[in-house]
C-alpha cells in the first residue's frame, strides 16, 4: 500500500476527500503500526515511521471512509513503572471519530492472565476488538444555526436517547432508541409543549458495556463508561451501516436547533473504560498509560482512583488535556452541540492532588475561544478528599446544585431547620454563588437527576429497592429524602395517592418557579417510575425506559402551564439575585423587590428563619424591582407575585398582606386545585392552603381608566415644549 508522511496534525483519521491522515500521540512508544481491516476481518499492518514531538503519522491516498483501524504499539512492557505496552493488544484510537463493533469479553482483551495481576498475557485480541471508522467529514447543515438560548430563559431536559424514546408508539420501531427517534417529530412536540429550551443527554460518547454487568444478564445502560471521546455511540444510530452514528447526530442535532432547542451533553472525562490494574487494555492504557492516567507516585502498577471507576485521567498532562480540549471543540464545531455537563467534575480540577478550581484545565477552558462560549455545566462533586465543590466553580461555570436538590425535597417533606435555606435556594443561591461574581443562573436546580429516584417515586417510597441490580440492594443512595405518605409503593387508597399527586405538582411548580436554571428529568412530567429502584444504570429495560402507554396526562398539562408561566413573567428567571431594598416606582410607595411573609401577612422577623418548626411562608416577588434591561435596551418590568408555600400538615390560613402591594390579587397556581377559579381576593382576606399545598397569586388586572382628552392633549404640547406661558420644568412642577 502507497504510504505518504502524513502530517502529525490533527490527531485521529482525517479524511480530506483526497485520502486519510493518521496521527497518534505515544511518547513512550519504541514502534507503531497501523491496523486496517477488509470486511472479512483480514487485517493489514502498516509501519508507521514518521514521529514529530511524539505523534506519530502516515497518510494514506487510497483510504477512504468506512475503513476500520486500529493500532499496535511496540514498547516497554513493565506495570511497576507504569508501563504497559503490548503489541499484540489491538488498540482503539483514542480520537477515533466512529467505532465499529463492541468489545467481546474475555482473556485476549486483558494485558495479563487471569488470576495473575503482575503477569503479561500476549494472546492477540483483534478479534475481540471495537476498531476505529475513518469518517467522511463533509454534511450538509442547511443553514443550521444554534439557538444561543440564554440561560435566564432556559429550561433543560435531562434525558436517554433510548430510555426517553424505546416504548414511544408515534415513533417507527426501527428507529425508536436512536438519534432519528430523538428527532422524532412526537419527541420534538413534546419537548416544545414543556417550553423546554434544551436537551440535556446522557453518555453519547462511545462507551463500554462492562463484562461484570453482562455476567449478571445486566448492561451499562446509563453509559458513564467512555472509551472514545470523539465518538458517538454507535448502538444509538438506527442502521448498522459504519459511521452512520456521525450523520444520523448530526441530523439528530440539525432539526432540533431547527426547532430551537439546543443539545447539551453529559460528557465524561474523568475516566475510562479501562478501570484498574485489573481492567482490560483497550486503548490508552496500550497507547500510553503513563501520560493518559493518574497512577500512584509510589507504586505505578496501581491507578488513582477519585470516580469510583478504578481510574482517573491525569489532567496534569498536557496531552491529555489536549485530547479532552480537542475533543470538545470538535462536538462543538463539527457536531454542533451546545454545551457540555461535566460528569463528576471536580476530578478535572485535581491536577496533583487536592481540587483546584484554577487547575490547568480551567485556564485552557477559559481562553479557549470555542470552548468557553457555549454552556458549561458541572457536576461539582467526586469520591475523593475535598472532592464535594458545589459553589466552588469559576465564573463562567454553571452547576448542578445538590443542596438544591436536598433542601426542596427536606422543606416539602417537613424536615425541621429548612425554611432559611429554602428562601436561600428559591432566590438562586446567592450564598453559594454571589461571592464569585456569578448570578442565579450559576445554580442548575434540580429535584430529580438519573441517579435517584424519578419524581413519581419520590413520593412513594421510603426506602430503595434496587434488588434487580444483582447487588443485595445494597447499591445506590439510602438517604433519599423521600416520602411515601404511609403506604410503601403502589397502592389503591385514593387519600394516598391524591397527596402524591400533589407532592409531584409542589415539586415541579417548585422548581418552575425558583431563580436559576431548571432541570427536569425526562418522564417526570409523565409520572415515571422504576418501581423504587434508585441506581438504574445496569437496567436497560422496561424499568427504566419512559412508558408512553402510561402516562400522567393531567401533569403534563400542570408542567406546560408551569412552564409558560415562567416564560411569560421575568420575575421568576432574574439574571441578578435580590437585594431587598426598596425600589423605586412611578406610582405608590418604594417596595422591596423581595419581601418574606408570615401567614399573617407580616414581614418575616430574623427569630421566625430560625424557630425550627416553621413549615409556611410567603415571598412578594416585585415585578417592577427587576433592575434588569432586555436585549434592546429598555427596562424589563412585569407584574408582583405572591408565592405561598405550605410544607406543614395542617391547613394553613394566609392573610393577604397590605394594599400597597396590589389592590387585589388572582390566583394563578394551586396545587391542591381548590382556589383556581376563586374571584380575586383583596387585602387582608384569607387564602386557605390545604396540608402540602403551594398557591401562586398574581396582581390582579385593573381596567385601563378613562382618559380625559384634555389632559392628554395638554401633555402632549408639553412634550412639544409648546405649551404656552410655562417653561417644561414650571409645568412639570406644577
Amino acid at each position: 500500500m502507497q504510504t505518504w508522511p502524513g502530517s502529525s496534525y490533527p490527531l485521529g483519521a482525517t479524511f480530506d476527500g483526497n485520502g486519510t491522515n493518521f496521527a497518534l500521540f505515544s511518547e513512550g512508544a519504541e514502534r507503531v503500526e497501523l491496523c486496517l481491516f477488509g470486511d472479512r476481518g483480514k487485517e493489514t499492518r502498516i509501519e508507521v515511521r514518521e514521529v514529530d514531538a511524539f505523534v506519530w503519522h502516515v497518510y494514506l491516498p487510497q483510504v477512504r471512509p468506512g475503513q476500520r483501524y486500529g493500532y499496535r504499539v511496540h514498547g516497554e512492557n513493565d506495570p511497576a513503572t507504569g508501563a504497559r505496552f503490548n503489541p499484540n493488544k489491538l488498540l482503539l484510537d483514542p480520537y477515533a471519530k466512529a467505532v465499529d463493533g463492541q468489545v467481546k469479553w474475555g482473556q485476549p482483551v486483558f494485558g495479563y492472565t487471569f488470576g495473575d495481576p503482575d503477569s503479561r498475557n500476549d494472546e492477540d485480541s483483534a478479534s475481540s476488538m471495537m476498531t476505529g471508522v475513518v469518517v467522511n467529514p463533509f454534511f450538509d447543515w442547511a443553514g443550521d444555526r444554534q439557538p444561543k438560548t440564554p440561560y435566564s430563559e432556559s429550561f433543560i431536559y435531562e434525558a436517554h436517547v433510548k430510555g426517553l424514546t424505546e416504548t414511544h408508539p408515534g415513533i417507527p420501531e426501527e428507529i425508536r432508541g436512536t438519534y432519528s427517534a430523538i428527532a422524532h417529530p412526537v419527541i420534538i412536540d413534546h419537548l416544545k409543549k414543556l417550553g423546554v429550551t434544551a436537551i440535556e443527554l446522557m453518555p453519547v460518547h462511545q462507551f463500554v458495556n462492562d463484562s461484570t454487568l453482562q455476567e449478571k444478564g445486566l448492561s451499562n445502560y446509563w453509559g458513564y463508561n467512555t472509551i472514545a471521546f470523539l465518538a458517538p455511540q454507535n448502538t444509538y444510530a438506527s442502521t448498522g451501516e459504519r459511521g452512520q452514528q456521525v450523520e444520523e447526530f448530526k441530523g439528530m442535532v440539525r432539526t432540533l436547533h431547527a426547532a430551537g432547542i439546543e443539545v447539551i451533553l453529559d460528557v465524561v472525562y474523568n475516566h475510562t473504560a479501562e478501570g484498574n490494574h485489573m481492567g482490560p487494555t483497550l486503548s490508552m492504557k496500550g497507547v500510553d498509560n503513563v501520560a493518559y492516567y493518574k497512577l500512584e507516585d509510589d507504586d505505578k502498577r496501581y491507578y488513582t482512583d477519585y470516580t469510583g471507576t478504578g481510574n482517573s485521567m491525569n489532567v496534569g498532562n498536557p496531552h491529555t488535556l489536549q485530547l479532552i480540549m480537542d475533543s470538545l471543540r470538535y462536538w462543538v464545531l463539527e457536531m454542533h452541540v451546545d454545551g457540555f455537563r461535566f460528569d463528576l467534575a471536580s476530578t478535572l480540577a485535581r491536577e496533583f492532588y487536592e481540587v483546584d478550581r484554577l487547575s490547568t484545565f480551567f485556564e485552557l477552558v477559559q481562553q479557549d475561544p470555542v470552548v468557553s462560549q457555549v454552556k458549561l455545566i458541572a457536576e461539582p462533586w467526586d469520591i475523593g478528599p475535598g472532592g464535594y465543590q458545589v459553589g466552588n466553580f469559576p465564573p463562567q461555570w454553571t452547576e448542578w446544585n445538590g443542596k438544591y436538590r436536598d433542601t426542596v425535597r427536606d422543606f416539602w417533606r417537613g424536615e425541621p431547620q429548612a425554611l432559611g435555606e429554602f428562601a436561600s435556594r428559591l432566590t438562586g443561591s446567592a450564598d453559594l454563588y454571589e461571592h464569585s461574581g456569578r448570578r442565579p443562573v450559576a445554580s442548575v436546580n434540580f429535584v430529580t437527576a438519573h441517579d435517584g429516584f424519578t419524581l413519581r417515586d419520590l413520593v412513594s417510597y421510603n426506602d430503595k429497592h434496587n434488588e434487580a441490580n444483582g447487588e443485595d440492594n445494597n447499591d445506590g443512595e439510602s438517604h433519599n429524602r423521600s416520602m411515601n405518605f404511609g403506604v410503601e409503593g403502589p397502592t389503591d387508597d385514593p387519600t394516598v395517592n391524591t397527596m402524591r399527586a400533589q407532592q409531584q405538582r409542589n415539586f415541579i411548580a417548585t422548581l418552575l418557579l425558583s431563580q436559576g436554571v431548571p432541570m427536569l428529568l425526562h418522564g417526570d412530567e409523565l409520572g415515571r417510575t422504576q418501581r423504587g429502584n434508585n441506581n438504574g444504570y445496569a437496567q436497560d429495560n422496561e424499568l427504566t425506559w419512559v412508558d408512553w402507554s402510561n402516562v400522567d396526562q393531567p401533569l403534563i398539562e400542570f408542567t406546560a402551564a408551569l412552564a409558560r408561566l415562567r416564560h411569560d413573567h421575568p420575575t421568576f428567571r432574574r439574571r441578578r439575585f435580590f437585594n431587598g431594598r426598596p425600589v423605586r416606582m412611578e406610582v405608590g410607595q418604594g417596595l422591596p423587590d423581595i419581601a418574606w411573609l408570615r401567614p399573617d401577612g407580616t414581614a418575616m422577623q430574623p427569630e421566625d428563619w430560625d424557630s425550627g418548626f416553621g413549615r409556611a411562608v410567603g415571598v412578594f416577588l416585585n415585578g417592577r424591582g427587576i433592575r434588569e434591561r432586555d436585549r434592546r435596551g429598555e427596562p424589563i418590568e412585569d407584574k408582583h407575585f405572591i408565592v405561598l408555600f405550605n410544607a406543614g400538615d395542617d391547613i394553613m390560613d394566609f392573610t393577604i398582606p397590605a394594599v400597597e402591594y396590589s389592590p387585589k390579587w388572582d390566583v394563578l397556581v394551586d396545587t391542591a386545585g381548590d382556589l383556581a377559579d376563586s374571584d380575586p381576593h383583596e387585602p387582608g382576606s384569607i387564602v386557605r392552603l390545604h396540608a402540602k399545598s403551594l398557591v401562586v397569586l398574581c396582581e390582579h388586572d385593573l381596567p385601563e381608566p378613562e382618559v380625559d382628552h384634555s389632559v392628554a392633549a395638554s401633555l402632549a404640547a408639553l412634550a412639544e415644549g409648546s405649551m404656552p406661558g410655562q417653561s417644561p420644568k414650571q409645568e412639570m412642577e406644577r
